[in-house]
C-alpha cells in the first residue's frame, strides 16, 4: 500500500527536504569559508536581478510550464464547482490568511526572538509565498491522491493565467499594509521575467513538439527528459542562495524553525479550507484532493525569484521563501496521507454532481 501511495513521486522528490537541507548547509559553508564564491556570482546583476539565479530559476520553471495543457481551458465551463473552490481558496483566502498568520507569529508570538525590522522582512517573504499557489508539484500530489488528472490540468492552467493578473496587485497591497514599499515596475518586471517568459516558452515548446511528433511522444518520451532538471536547478539555486545568506543564517539559526511554524500552520489551514469546501459542495474525492493540494503548496520558485528582485540575494525575505521549500514536501506528504485515509468522507463519483466524464477528452498529464 505504501508503494502505491508513493508511485507518483520520484527519488529526488521523495527526499527533497533532505536535499534542501544538505544544500542549505553546503551553501552556508561555502559562504563562510569560500567567500569569494558568492562575491563572484553576486557581481552578475542587472536591475537588482541576479543573472545566475535567474537562469537557474528558468531551468526550474520551464519544464513545469510544458506540462500544462492550456487548450483544456476551453472546457472550463463544464462542471466548474471544483474550479470555484480552487480560485476562491487560492486568490481570495490564501494570501490574506498567510499575511495574518505570519504577522501574528512574527510580531506577537516571536517578538522576543527577532527585531521588528527582521520580522518585517520575514513577513514580506511569507506574503510572496502566500500569493503564489502551486503550479507544478500539484501534479505529483494529485497523482499520489489518485486525483482526476484531466481536472487537475484545468485547475493548474487557470491558476497560471490568474497569476498573471492577480499576483502583482495582491503582493503590492499586502506589502503596503506591512509598511514595505516596493515599486510597481519591479513587481511587473518580475512576473514578466519569471512567469510570462517561461510560460510562453513552455506553451511554444509543447505546441511545436506535439505538432511534429504527436501527444504520445511528447508525454512518454519528451517530458521525461526534463524530470530531474527542475530538482537539479532548485538544488543549485539553493546552494547559491545560501552562500549569499550565510551570515544571516549563522547569526539567526533558530529563525529557520520560527519561520517554518507559521508556514506549516498556513499549509494545513488552506488544505482543509479547500478540502472541506469541496466536501460541502459534494464534489468527489478525486476533485477535492487536488483542490486542497494546489492551494496548500506554493509556487516557491516564483516567490524566491521575486524576493530576490525586490530585496536582493542577502535579504531575510529570501530566506523566508526558501524555508517554504524546506517545509513543503514533508508537510504535503502528511496531507497526502490524510487525504488518502479520508476518501470515505466523499460521495462516490457515480452519485456526485461532478460527472465522471468531465474533460475526458483531455490527456492524462499528472
Amino acid at each position: 500500500m505504501k508503494k502505491q501511495k508513493l508511485e507518483g513521486i520520484n527519488f529526488f522528490q521523495k527526499y527533497l527536504t533532505l536535499w534542501v537541507a544538505l544544500c542549505m548547509a553546503l551553501g552556508v559553508l561555502i559562504g563562510k569559508f569560500i567567500p569569494a564564491f558568492p562575491i563572484f556570482f553576486n557581481q552578475f546583476e542587472v536591475a537588482k536581478v541576479s543573472i545566475p539565479v535567474a537562469i537557474l530559476i528558468w531551468v526550474m520553471i520551464y519544464p513545469m510550464m510544458m506540462k500544462v495543457d492550456f487548450q483544456s481551458i476551453k472546457n472550463v465551463r463544464k462542471n466548474p464547482q471544483g474550479l470555484y473552490v480552487t480560485w476562491i481558496t487560492n486568490w481570495i483566502i490564501k494570501p490574506f490568511t498567510m499575511f495574518g498568520i505570519a504577522a501574528f507569529f512574527f510580531f506577537v508570538v516571536f517578538r522576543s526572538f527577532m527585531s521588528a525590522e527582521l520580522a518585517q522582512q520575514y513577513l514580506a517573504g511569507a506574503i510572496l509565498l502566500g500569493a503564489a499557489p502551486c503550479t507544478a508539484m500539484v501534479f505529483v500530489w494529485s497523482t499520489l491522491t489518485k486525483g482526476n488528472p484531466a481536472y487537475t490540468v484545468v485547475q493548474v492552467a487557470t491558476n497560471d493565467l490568474i497569476i498573471l493578473v492577480a499576483f502583482v496587485p495582491i503582493v503590492k497591497f499586502l506589502l503596503g499594509v506591512s509598511n514595505v514599499s516596493v515599486p510597481w515596475d519591479t513587481l511587473i518586471y518580475s512576473v514578466i521575467l519569471f512567469v510570462v517568459i517561461p510560460l510562453s516558452a513552455g506553451i511554444l515548446t509543447r505546441f511545436v513538439v506535439v505538432k511534429r511528433k504527436g501527444l504520445d511522444y511528447f508525454e512518454s518520451k519528451f517530458l521525461p527528459k526534463f524530470d530531474n532538471l527542475t530538482i537539479f536547478g532548485l538544488l543549485l539555486t539553493l546552494i547559491l542562495l545560501f552562500s549569499f545568506q550565510g551570515d544571516t543564517i549563522l547569526n539567526n539559526p533558530f529563525h529557520i524553525l520560527l519561520i517554518a511554524i507559521p508556514l506549516t500552520i498556513q499549509t494545513f489551514l488552506i488544505f482543509f479550507i479547500a478540502y472541506f469546501g469541496s466536501k460541502a459542495l459534494k464534489l468527489p474525492h478525486d476533485i477535492a484532493a487536488p483542490a486542497g493540494m494546489i492551494g496548500a503548496s506554493n509556487f516557491f520558485e516564483l516567490s524566491v525569484a521575486v524576493a530576490i528582485a525586490l530585496f536582493g540575494t542577502t535579504s531575510p525575505a529570501v530566506l523566508a521563501t526558501v524555508v517554504g521549500v524546506l517545509t513543503e514536501v514533508p508537510v504535503m506528504l502528511i496531507l497526502v496521507k490524510i487525504s488518502n485515509s479520508t476518501t470515505h468522507w466523499f460521495e462516490p463519483k457515480s452519485s456526485s454532481v461532478v460527472s465522471s466524464t468531465i474533460l475526458s477528452d483531455q490527456p492524462n498529464e499528472a
